[in-house]
């Protein structure tokens, strides 16, 4: 894979292609060739695996008075009105 794949690789492992990167990555999984194809997904999976790990190892515990905050301020606001 060139580095162009390996990026967009990265992107869909993060969600975050946009609609020209959505083409290239179609393209690339409807290239005839098998091995680029099973790389791609490779580091796609690979990609998620780490930041997965990442998020794992680095997850801290809220604050505790964060839950309070977000309920009071959930119950202030004002409900739809229909119209």
């Amino acid at each position: 894979m060139n580095e162009v794949q390996i990026d967009l690789a990265h992107a869909v492992a993060l969600a975050s292609i946009d609609d020209e990167d959505h083409h290239a990555v179609q393209d690339l999984l409807d290239s005839e060739d098998p091995a680029l194809h099973t790389e791609f997904l490779a580091e796609v999976q690979e990609t998620r695996d780490v930041l997965a790990a990442f998020a794992a190892v680095t997850a801290v515990q809220p604050p505790p008075a964060l839950r309070g905050r977000l309920l009071t301020a959930i119950a202030a606001e004002q409900p739809p009105v229909a119209s």
